[in-house]
């Protein structure tokens, strides 16, 4: 111990007598500060400090490597590789856009507005109980149907057509701008225009109409007519086409059309003489 090799150096001193103070002050310095070193040794040698703070040192071997720069055998067995951990990110479902919910929206007052018309119609069917107008054609006469020398064929007819309203809270405004019109297959033979009037409930009108009119290639279309004669039946179509207003009480209603077709069969298209009508068939449309 050194402690035993100390006090043996003092107690030489000891036998000094003039040195004895001196060396004796002296060689406690030495003895405390050779116990402080050793005590300072031994700590630092069982219970290392670590500071905290200090940044970390880098190893003598880089890593991956077999071999230290000494030159010394021992081997480190390579490191794993490093795997690196993607997160799972979950959708988030989409949210609606502006412009969807305008679509919705737009969707659902038009299904209200159609609900609300449909519910206002339904009451209007049930306190005015509407009936479709009838139409048929009375009589015809033809004043003049000739061959021109141009090759082209003039007809004039005169008509009475009935117009029939069923309805007991439903008045019709016949408007200005009434046309109807002949045909015999595709071609037009002659027409004329309805006059303006209105006409009350339950009410029946019968209107005189002249029509007249001139078609090309006349001759040929004599010929098909002179056939059709001869077997006494000649198909013919009465067109109407005319705007009206409806009238619902006091209250007059925006104009419409009423679209009529009348499939006759006469028996002769002979001038000045009192036709027979064998067969008429009159349809209805309104178009808004």
């Amino acid at each position: 111990m050194p402690s035993t090799h100390y006090q043996s150096l003092l107690d030489e001193v000891h036998s000094i007598p003039k040195l004895r103070k001196g060396a004796t002050t002296a060689f406690h310095c030495i003895r405390v500060t050779a116990g402080i070193d050793m005590l300072m040794a031994d700590h630092q040698k069982i219970h290392p400090v670590v500071d905290p703070e200090a940044p970390p040192t880098e190893p003598l071997v880089p890593r991956g490597s077999f071999r230290s720069e000494k030159g010394d055998p021992f081997q480190h067995p390579p490191d794993p590789p490093l795997q690196r951990t993607i997160p799972v990110i979950h959708s988030k479902p989409p949210k609606r856009s502006c412009c969807c919910k305008c679509m919705c929206w737009t969707i659902s007052l038009l299904v209200l507005l159609l609900v609300i018309v449909g519910a206002i119609a339904g009451v209007l069917y049930l306190v005015f109980q509407p009936k479709l107008p009838k139409y048929s054609v009375d009589s015809l006469r033809i004043t003049d149907f000739q061959l021109n020398y141009d090759m082209t064929l003039y007809a004039k007819f005169d008509m009475k057509i009935k117009a029939n309203n069923p309805n007991k809270k439903i008045g019709i405004y016949y408007e200005k701008g009434g046309k109807l019109s002949v045909w015999y297959t595709n071609t037009k033979l002659c027409h004329g225009s309805l006059p303006k009037f209105y006409q009350g409930h339950q009410n029946t009108t019968v209107l005189n109409v002249v029509l007249t009119g001139q078609t090309q290639y006349g001759s040929t279309l004599m010929t098909a007519l002179q056939e059709q004669q001869q077997k006494r039946r000649i198909p013919l179509d009465l067109k109407v086409d005319v705007p009206v207003a409806i009238k619902l009480g006091k209250l007059k209603l925006k104009k419409v059309r009423f679209l009529v077709e009348c499939l006759l069969v006469v028996d002769s298209l002979s001038a000045n003489n009192l036709i027979s009508i064998r067969a008429s068939d009159c349809r209805f449309r309104l178009k808004l």
